[in-house]
């Protein structure tokens, strides 16, 4: 039986994939900064963790897939984030990485977000 955390995270996921794609495609009537997506993509592959450790605990191989790309979208956003606010050296802010590559993180990590609402009851 479907429940409402499971909708609640379908939710989270196609908003997170919806800003993540519009954005991408530049049909926002707004830019999102690199330091905003740093963050949401933080927070998103957090819920996304949840949401993996729910499915593994149902058996369901998905959840280690999520997880693996859980813990890969984690690493990539959470260092940024941890240095956008001054906790980490100059070496966490992934200068190198564009704010194109947090835009398709956001589109993947809302498109496991969106599977995790059946999966996780599977």
């Amino acid at each position: 039986m479907m429940q409402m955390r499971d909708w609640i995270i379908g939710l989270i996921g196609l908003i997170i994939g919806a800003v993540g794609l519009l954005s991408l495609i530049g049909f926002l009537p707004f830019e999102l900064q690199k330091n905003a997506l740093v963050w949401i993509a933080a927070v998103s592959a957090l819920i996304l963790m949840y949401a993996a450790i729910i499915e593994i605990t149902n058996s369901n191989i998905m959840g280690t897939v999520s997880l693996i790309i859980a813990g890969i979208c984690l690493f990539a956003s959470l260092l940024p984030a941890l240095n956008s606010i001054g906790m980490l050296g100059s070496w966490a802010a992934f200068g190198w990485v564009g704010g194109v590559i947090y835009k398709i993180i956001l589109v993947i990590e809302g498109a496991l977000l969106a599977m995790a609402t059946f999966a996780m009851e599977l």
